[in-house]
Parts: structure tokens; C-alpha cells; sequence
């Protein structure tokens, strides 16, 4: 009996197998979003673990230059006379690519550098290539990028070193000194226990470098695209759930006629259940596949944003790793389960001859519509709760999933009211019969409408997210990057003749002195400014205290940044210590894009309470169209390497390129998404399109043509899939608030304002309207098409 129950409901399929391709192009879709933000995530956080085992980072201390310049090889060869354990290093960025130069002795690395000694390989002495050849190691992705570099890696032999973190070349010491260009050790690595004689008083010990800052700020980035994968997902369930609930109510004589036979409720809740397992793992299958070509054309844009906004250097080719796959095909099969329960809990609950009466399920659709609406406000009041509450990042995605739910359960509801009003101004039979006829269908409709209503808030938040960021940050790079040239010099002498050399020249030399400090119990950075009317001008002030830059100047007070007044809930008067000095809150500033700390003070402030400062930095107010001649005129006269003079324009190029390549996978996703949404529809319509008959067999007996009963079925698509985007708007701009005000505020600690843009709605809209009409193009046409036999046939039919 149970194979023959089984053939009876996989015979469904093979009859309908647009309704099957649908049903696993849904499943599949939203497993590969899944998957292929899982995979971009598993990849990105095997790159943080290697790049944490280099050096041994968070275990290894450092002896640096008190001033932050090159430690002299003379006072290395001390050290270790005097018995020290240390092992010089050399690093540097080379350009244009960024890529991180890393110069070691292998025959004095300490064993806890296991991420370096690994890259070298069994024999220390395999770095050395010899006197005529340097050799630098690399792993492939980032050997791919060193093709950048060229010309100035001439006589360099490249070779293959897997072990290694992305975005790092290493290489023997004197091999990056050569190509670096430097005469000094940029730090010592100090073994655990060894004895460390007495320092001489121009060097320091420094604890290492740990991942914990970075893997905060990146856990956001990523729980951020986490939440996108996710809402496809929930997306694409919508299309899961409305096949499988279609086909089930198909197959409600099927049901039936099993049940009479003898089968069990509980062998065809089985055999249903086994029949959704199958096609859970072979839609879940083909999405892991795609999810991976998904990943793979994201991965690049992802790398190049955790590069550019949090220095995290990441593999840019996708490697097979089971946690994302095995956890995308679990979600697919859970997610199959849990689009499928309503209907599995109706076959397995309703009597025996209850399972073919429509009345029954339209019982029980009622039932749940009820319960629905109850759930939807409960989920909005959580939602509101949670935000107001301010209980940290999770919270607010919590509070945002929440929001979309209960506004996607809310939006049946909300539809039929608007409907039953629209109706109201119909003046003839066949408009009252459509509206009448489009509430009647709005409850089959209701998923795809839920879909395509997440798709369009999502779309509706996230694009006012990123163009009112857009337009903040262009702003305030504006008002920041005032000076026309920034310069950096090698030491503290180079900087020093440098500023003399181009201080008849300009207009105005400015210092950006900084040092290193704990600032409320985190590492943070203390810069002076000099009194100049260029920070009194532009400087971006969010609250401030009258005659700031007065008080500023005369060492009465400091300014923080809005991280650091968010975090410790700093106003303009409060009194902040930061080392041996309490200095009064004069003003709170915009720092986007710094996750620390920061405090600024006068230039005799910083000098007198802060040690060592270094002062390699100035700014340099010049006419515009003298600023390229200076440029080259300092490059020539002091032989500078790339980088140590960046005019301004380059420096605003290079943060809005970062910014496009950081919004790039959100918006692939938003697109992905009402994509998914567009799928939803053509699912429902068609599955509706043989259930459809009953009602439109009359209307086309009593004289309406079947072209112009799919005029009115394109019309009513139209007119759903429009009433579903005005709904859209109000939940974008409250998901967008939630994303500025809550979300932005808890992952990066700065709040940016929101800005509405009507005419990227107006885009939306279309593309939404565009998406309906091909969602119903195929059904209609089929109506369009149909015999005037096949709707006689209806009148003869049981139903």
C-alpha cells in the first residue's frame, strides 16, 4: 500500500512539471543565496585565522622605536649581545597593489611564528635564494596580484607558498630591505620567557597586534550580508510554501481516495514528508552549486571592502569548505519542512472525507489568516520593543527580522481593506466582479505578495542606506580632507626638511601629529591640531560648546569623536581623562569609518601630556593648481617612494572606491532578491491557473471574451503588485531608520542621517510592475489560448 500511495503522489509531479520546476527553482534559489553568503563568510573568517597565526600575532610582544621609526640595526646587534632573544622584521605596503612586505630572519624567528614558519617550509635556510636571486613567497591568489607591482620587482623570483595569509609577500630580510627601500628593522619580535636586558631609552616593548578589534568590526560586516542571505531565504520559503500548499490542495481527492483505501493520516503524513525530503536535498543540491558560482563573483568585490575599511586581507578564490555547504543543505531541508508543517499538520489532523471538502481548508485558511494578523502585531510590538531597548547588534537584526515579519504577515490584512475599497467606487458588473474576484484570490496570492513586499522593503531601506551614506560621506570627505597635499616622511628629520622646503610655497603648513593611547579602556589615537581657520572652517562638528576652537587653542578642553561620545554617552561639558590629563567635552565630531576612539587637542597639549609622538604627517594648504608641480618637486627633491605625497582628489578616489566596492554585494543581493520575488508570483499564478476555472467559466459564459478575461488577470497583477509596493515604501524607510539609527550605531558607534530619494522609488516601482506582468504573461496567455471546450467542460465537472 505505501509504494502504491507513493506512486499516486510523485504522479502529480510528472503532470504537472512547471509546477515541480518551480517548486525546486524556489527552494534552490534561496538555498544558493544562502549558501553563497555562507561560503563568502567561511572563506573570509579561514583568511582571519591565518592571518592571526602569522607571527604568532596575538601571542608575540615587539620592541619598537620609541619615535615610530626604523629601530637601528646597531641597536639590534646590542640586543642580542646582551643575550636577547629577538628576531628583526622589516614590513611595508607596496603600491599601487597595498600588498604587505614582510622581511624575516628564518634563522632567528621564534617557533610560536608558526604562521610564518609554516610559509617558509621544514628548512629555515629555503627563504635564502642566494646572492644573485631574492625570492619572495606568496599564495597563489595574491602571486596573482603581484603582476600589479611591476616595474620595480625586477630580479625577483615569485614562488608559491599556500600556507601563507592572503595580501602577504614574505620574504628574507635583506630581500625586503632591497625592495623596500629601508635601512632599518621596523621592529623586533621577542620570544615568550627569553631574558630582555635593559632598553636603551629610544626603544620600547609593545604588546602584538590581536585580531579581537578586527574580528568585531568584521563580524558586523558579516552579520550584516548574514541577515540578506537570510531574508532570500525567507524569500524564496514563500515560493516553497505556496507550491507545496497549492499541491496539496490539488491532490486533495488524491488524499481521499488513500485514506478510503486503507491508508493511514500517519503513513501519508510520512510518505508526504519523505516525498519533500527528496525534493529538499535535490533543490538544496543544485543550490549549494549555484550558491558557489554566487560566491566565487562576489567573493572580489567582498575581499576588496574588508580590505579597504578594515585592513583584513582575504582570499579572493573560493575554497570547498563543509561547514557552508552542510550547513546550506540543513537549512534547505529545515526550511522545506517549515514551509511545508501547515500543510502537513492539515493532511495529518483533518477527517478522513474533510480532506477533499474546499469548504474544510477554507475553514482552516480562515482560521489561520486570524491567527495570523494576531501573530503580525505581537511581532511588530517586539520589534518596537527591542529597538527602543538598545540591546546591542544581534538585538537590533532580532528587532529587524521582527519588523519584516510582522509587516509581511500584516500585509494580507492590510490588502483587503484596501481592496474592499477600491471596490466601493465600482459603477458596473465586471468591475465589482474583479474586485470582488481579487479578494477572493488575495488569499492564494498572499505569499508572493509577502515576497515581493520583503523583496521591495529591502530594496526601498538598503538603497536609502547607501545613498544617504553616499551623500554624508561625500560631504564629509569634503570638510576632512581639507589640505590640498598630505605628506609623509620616512623620520622625523625628513618630515621636519620636507615642511621647511614647502612652507614658502603654501599657504598653510599643518601638523597631524598622533600617539597611540587608551582612551576609557581602549586603544584609541590622541591627534594635535594647530590653530588654523582650515579646522575652524571645515572640520565636522556634530555638537560643540561656543568658542570651541578658542578653548581648543589654549589647551582648555578636547574634542572627541562620536564613537567615543556614543560608547562613554559623552555631551559637549562633560570632563573625559585620557592618560595623566582631564581636559572638559568642548565638541563631538563625525569619524566615519574609524572603529576607535578618537580625541583631538591643541598641538602644545599633545606634545606636553603625550609621549612619543610622532611627527611624520603634515597637511599642506596650496592652491589647487600649484598642489601637482609641489607634489612632483618634493617626490624629486627628496626621492620619496609612492605614497609619501597623496594630493587630495586621490585620496577622495580611493574612499569612494572603496565605498561602491563595499555596497556592491548588498545591492547584487537586493536585485537577487526581487528576483526571487518575481519568481514568487509566476509560482502562485500558475499553480492558480487550473483552480481559476470555476470562477472564470461563468463570467466567460455570460459574454466576456478570454482575451479580455486575461487583459483583467494581467490588470489584477498589476494592481496587486502595485498596492504591495505603496505598502513597501512606509516599511523601507522604517527598515532604513532601523539600519541608520539602530543597526549602524550598534555595529560602528556613528549614526548617519537619513535623506529620502522619491525617484528610486519611482525605479522600484516600475521594476515591479515590470516583474508582474511577466509573472502573469504565462498564465494569461494560457487563458488567452484556452478552447471554448475546455471552459464548457467546467459546467460538467463536479466542482
Amino acid at each position: 500500500m505505501l509504494k502504491a500511495g507513493l506512486a499516486a503522489l510523485l504522479s502529480h509531479w510528472r503532470r504537472r512539471p512547471l509546477q515541480l520546476a518551480l517548486l525546486l527553482a524556489g527552494l534552490g534559489l534561496a538555498t544558493a543565496l544562502w549558501s553563497g553568503v555562507q561560503a563568502i563568510n567561511a572563506e573570509a573568517r579561514a583568511s582571519y585565522a591565518r592571518a592571526a597565526a602569522t607571527m604568532g600575532q596575538d601571542r608575540l610582544e615587539r620592541i619598537v622605536a620609541a619615535d615610530g621609526g626604523p629601530i637601528a640595526i646597531g641597536d639590534y646587534v646590542a640586543l642580542r649581545r646582551a643575550g636577547a632573544q629577538v628576531s628583526p622584521v622589516i614590513e611595508g605596503r607596496l603600491r599601487p597593489s597595498g600588498l604587505r612586505l614582510m622581511g624575516v630572519d628564518a634563522l632567528t624567528l621564534p617557533p610560536e611564528a608558526s604562521g610564518i614558519r609554516d610559509g617558509i617550509g621544514p628548512d629555515a635556510t629555503s627563504l635564502l635564494a642566494g646572492d644573485d636571486t631574492r625570492l619572495v613567497q606568496a599564495e597563489p591568489g595574491t602571486l596573482l596580484r603581484v603582476s600589479q607591482l611591476k616595474p620595480g620587482l625586477e630580479g625577483i623570483t615569485l614562488r608559491e607558498a599556500p600556507a601563507l595569509p592572503p595580501g602577504l609577500l614574505l620574504a628574507d630580510i635583506g630581500t625586503a630591505a632591497g625592495i623596500l627601500g629601508e635601512a632599518g628593522i621596523s621592529y623586533l619580535l621577542l620570544a615568550p620567557g627569553g631574558a630582555l636586558p635593559p632598553l636603551p631609552p629610544a626603544l620600547i616593548v609593545q604588546p602584538g597586534p590581536t585580531s579581537e578589534d578586527l574580528g568585531r568590526l568584521t563580524d558586523s560586516f558579516h552579520l550584516n550580508i548574514t541577515a540578506f542571505g537570510f531574508l532570500a531565504f525567507a524569500v524564496g520559503l514563500f515560493i516553497v510554501h505556496a507550491a507545496v500548499g497549492l499541491a496539496f490542495e490539488q491532490r486533495r481527492g488524491v488524499f481521499r481516495t488513500l485514506r478510503v483505501l486503507g491508508l493511514s493520516a500517519r503513513a501519508l503524513t510520512a510518505l508526504l514528508a519523505a516525498e519533500l525530503l527528496v525534493l529538499a536535498l535535490v533543490a538544496g543540491s543544485l543550490g549549494l552549486m549555484l550558491g558557489g558560482v554566487i560566491a566565487a563573483a562576489l567573493l572580489p568585490d567582498v575581499a576588496a571592502t574588508l580590505r579597504g575599511l578594515y585592513g583584513a586581507e582575504v582570499s579572493g578564490s573560493l575554497t570547498l569548505r563543509p561547514a557552508w555547504w552542510l550547513s546550506g543543505l540543513g537549512l534547505a531541508v529545515a526550511g522545506t519542512f517549515i514551509a511545508a508543517a501547515q500543510s502537513l499538520w492539515q493532511v495529518r489532523s483533518l477527517p478522513i472525507l474533510a480532506s477533499a471538502r474546499p469548504e474544510a481548508w477554507a475553514a482552516a485558511t480562515a482560521r489561520r489568516l486570524r491567527w495570523q494578523a494576531v501573530v503580525a502585531i505581537a511581532f511588530l510590538v517586539v520589534a518596537g520593543a527591542t529597538f527602543n531597548a538598545g540591546l546591542g547588534l544581534v538585538a537590533g537584526f532580532a528587532g529587524l527580522a521582527a519588523l519584516v515579519l510582522g509587516a509581511a504577515l500584516l500585509l494580507p490584512w492590510v490588502l483587503g481593506r484596501m481592496i474592499a475599497g477600491a471596490a466601493g467606487f465600482a459603477r458596473n458588473a465586471l468591475a465589482q466582479w474583479f474586485w470582488a474576484d481579487t479578494a477572493q484570490q488575495l488569499p492564494r496570492l498572499s505569499l508572493a505578495l509577502m515576497a515581493l513586499l520583503l523583496a521591495l522593503g529591502a530594496n526601498i531601506g538598503v538603497g536609502t542606506m547607501v545613498s544617504s551614506f553616499r551623500l554624508t560621506f561625500t560631504g564629509w570627505l569634503d570638510q576632512r580632507l581639507a589640505a590640498e597635499l598630505y605628506i609623509t616622511g620616512r623620520t622625523e628629520a625628513e618630515a621636519e626638511t620636507m615642511r621647511a622646503f614647502a612652507a614658502p610655497r603654501v599657504d598653510a603648513v599643518l601638523p597631524i601629529w598622533s600617539v597611540e593611547a587608551e582612551i576609557a579602556g581602549r586603544p584609541g589615537e590622541v591627534y594635535g591640531v594647530a590653530d588654523d581657520v582650515t579646522y575652524r572652517d571645515n572640520w565636522p562638528l556634530l555638537d560643540a560648546l561656543p568658542d570651541l576652537w578658542d578653548g581648543i587653542a589654549a589647551g582648555k578642553g578636547l574634542l572627541v569623536n562620536e564613537q567615543l561620545a556614543r560608547r562613554e554617552r559623552l555631551v559637549p561639558g562633560d570632563a573625559l581623562t585620557v592618560g595623566a590629563v582631564t581636559l572638559p567635552v568642548l565638541g563631538i565630531y563625525s569619524d566615519y569609518g574609524n572603529p576607535r576612539p578618537q580625541i583631538i587637542v591643541s598641538i602644545p597639549t599633545l606634545l606636553a601630556h603625550f609621549a612619543p609622538v610622532s611627527r611624520l604627517r603634515y597637511g599642506l594648504r596650496v592652491a589647487p593648481s600649484e598642489a601637482q608641480a609641489l607634489a612632483r618637486d618634493l617626490e624629486a627633491a627628496f626621492e620619496l617612494p609612492p605614497g609619501a605625497v597623496i594630493d587630495q582628489a586621490q585620496v577622495k578616489s580611493l574612499a569612494l572606491q572603496v565605498f561602491e566596492r563595499t555596497f556592491a554585494v548588498t545591492g547584487a543581493l537586493n536585485v537577487l532578491t526581487l528576483g526571487i520575488a518575481a519568481v514568487a508570483m509566476l509560482a502562485s499564478l500558475l499553480t492558480l491557473a487550473d483552480l481559476r476555472l470555476p470562477q472564470l467559466a461563468p463570467v466567460w459564459a455570460m459574454g466576456v471574451t478570454t482575451r479580455d478575461l486575461a487583459r483583467l488577470e494581467l490588470l489584477r497583477s498589476l494592481v496587486l503588485a502595485f498596492l504591495t509596493f505603496l505598502l513597501a515604501i512606509p516599511l523601507g524607510l522604517v527598515l532604513a531608520w532601523v539600519l541608520l539609527a539602530v543597526i549602524n550605531v550598534e555595529a560602528f558607534g556613528w549614526r548617519l542621517p537619513m535623506h529620502l530619494f522619491p525617484l528610486d522609488w519611482l525605479r522600484l516601482g516600475a521594476m515591479a510592475g515590470v516583474a508582474a506582468l511577466l509573472a502573469a504573461a504565462l498564465p494569461a496567455r494560457s487563458l488567452r489560448l484556452r478552447p471554448p471546450a475546455a471552459m464548457l467542460r467546467v459546467f460538467a465537472d463536479e466542482r
